[in-house]
């Protein structure tokens, strides 16, 4: 049995990919996208198709030049998640303009666009997750979006107080970013030694994971952003794991079994939860985290950027 196979038994595999020839060859459960994977996945000819009928989408919405890029850029995102729904027979995670991430109203309404752009292509809420950037604002956009059973992925979480306020507002799903916290250890700490031994991005997540298990949270959890196989296989256990193909490939091609790494087995669990953060709090504790202040905003930009660059070539062909 290969390794990829023996994670199945564990974790739920999910593909952070917008490549369908990728997701097709690997049969996961889910599929992630972003606007990274997006810009990516339109920037290949194969994906012409989708492209022209975002514009002639866009063209018939009419309106000004810029209401017409965001219509396609919209459509393109739409499209792309239904073709990953063919595939898989879970979720689709799409994700929302991260320029919103500090605005509640913004990310409901858009959020509810792509909803309804799915629905008139004949792809069920039910199959989508509306990814959030977990700021404080997207956490409270998320619990408004739940009580139209619109389910949401509270992406780039890096501080231990996201997490929390994740859970405390009972969202659906967290994608802790294990690669990208290992990351700014290994860059940032004064002994590298020490992070070369211990992988601060894993210890993260296993804090949340039992946190999560103690209090009897039922908000998912779902590792994302990984450098390594060591760093998967560390968390297998974990109810979903989301791969890139690179990595997916690596496990297909090693044989072995995989023990399972996070387990609640005897685990005291609290009775009473604890009392839920209040917005002041969450931001002081999410502040002291100086790896998360930064990497959460690192994280917002690039995706704004890779955006900017999907709305120009939209922009041009219009």
């Amino acid at each position: 049995m290969n390794k990829l196979e023996s994670l199945k038994k564990h974790s739920t595999i999910v593909v952070d990919s917008g490549d369908f020839d990728q997701i097709s060859k690997y049969k996961p459960s889910d599929a992630t996208t972003n606007p990274s994977l997006i810009l990516t996945s339109i920037l290949s000819k194969k994906n012409n198709v989708i492209l022209e009928k975002s514009l002639k989408y866009a063209r018939l919405q009419g309106g000004s030049h810029k209401k017409k890029i965001i219509n396609a850029s919209d459509m393109i995102t739409v499209l792309i998640g239904k073709e990953i729904s063919k595939k898989i027979p879970g979720y689709v995670s799409t994700e929302i303009n991260s320029e919103f991430s500090f605005n509640i109203d913004q990310c409901v309404r858009k959020a509810q666009k792509i909803i309804n752009l799915y629905n008139n292509i004949g792809v069920h809420k039910s199959r989508i997750l509306i990814k959030l950037a977990a700021t404080w604002e997207g956490v409270k956009a998320a619990e408004i979006l739940k009580k139209s059973d619109i389910l949401c992925n509270l992406t780039l979480i890096f501080s231990f107080a996201q997490a929390r306020i994740c859970a405390e507002s009972k969202v659906f799903l967290i994608s802790p970013f294990v690669g990208r916290i290992s990351d700014w250890f290994l860059k940032n700490d004064i002994d590298k030694k020490k992070s070369l031994i211990i992988d601060h991005g894993v210890l993260a997540l296993k804090k949340i994971f039992y946190y999560y298990k103690k209090n009897n949270y039922s908000t998912i959890i779902m590792g994302a952003s990984f450098r390594n196989v060591d760093q998967i296989l560390s968390i297998a256990g974990c109810e979903k794991i989301t791969i890139s193909p690179v990595l997916l490939n690596i496990l297909k091609k090693s044989n072995g079994l995989v023990p399972i790494k996070l387990k609640e087995c005897n685990l005291s669990k609290n009775i009473v939860q604890p009392t839920a953060l209040e917005e002041s709090e969450f931001r002081w504790l999410h502040n002291q985290d100086m790896m998360a202040v930064e990497k959460l905003a690192e994280g917002i930009r690039k995706f704004y950027i890779d955006q900017n660059s999907l709305d120009l070539l939209i922009s041009q062909k219009l």
